[in-house]
């Protein structure tokens, strides 16, 4: 993913935590005739050292996985993201895009057994807290038939490339109506955009 300088994030707690909340990315590989791709609840694990990897799983009934053998896969998390208008700034500009992105690089090893049936439990966990629903709850004959029509796997990431273009280059009086137009839509991107702005550079007021 080509980077400019500036929009670079390289803070690994920030980049984390951006992962973190938005763990629905496209999975992307190369089945030999063309890129393929899937849409895809992930868990991130952090190892020992700097190594971080993800969990996560697909329906064996999407070939998708028998393409993993052999190759780097792609993870793309897209965070939020919105247009820009040159309106806002207090010089002759052209229109723009602000977004917060992430490409994961990594290799793919199966999860099977009871290293599987851990990963769709916690998943379960994470969405389903307070309910009562819960892997443990439901018929374990029912659940092992279910196990077997998923196919399990982690990616070890070897490379993130992370881009937050939040309006870095912009003088701090166009800065600051960015985020005062951005806090004026209705549209949740926008909010978020914006309060990612904010963290990025103390502003007065």
């Amino acid at each position: 993913m080509y980077i400019p300088r500036l929009y670079r994030q390289e803070d690994r707690a920030e980049i984390l935590a951006f992962l973190k909340h938005n763990s629905f990315p496209a999975l992307v590989s190369y089945d030999g005739e063309k890129p393929v791709a899937t849409h895809i609840p992930v868990e991130l694990v952090e190892g020992p050292g700097e190594r971080i990897s993800f969990l996560s799983h697909m329906a064996r009934a999407n070939k998708q996985w028998r393409s993993f053998a052999d190759q780097d896969v792609l993870l793309i998390f897209q965070g939020p993201h919105t247009y820009i208008s040159p309106r806002w700034y207090n010089h002759v500009n052209v229109p723009t895009w602000n977004y917060m992105i992430a490409h994961v690089y990594g290799r793919v090893q199966p999860v099977e057994g009871d290293q599987l049936y851990g990963l769709l439990s916690r998943l379960v966990q994470r969405y389903e807290t307070g309910t009562g629903y819960s892997l443990e709850g439901l018929p374990q004959d029912y659940v092992e038939r279910e196990m077997q029509a998923v196919y399990g796997f982690a990616v070890e990431v070897t490379r993130i490339d992370a881009a937050f273009k939040l309006g870095q280059n912009r003088d701090d009086e166009s800065y600051a109506n960015i985020v005062a137009q951005l806090e004026q839509r209705s549209d949740e991107d926008s909010h978020r955009v914006a309060a990612a702005m904010r963290r990025g550079r103390p502003m007065g007021g």
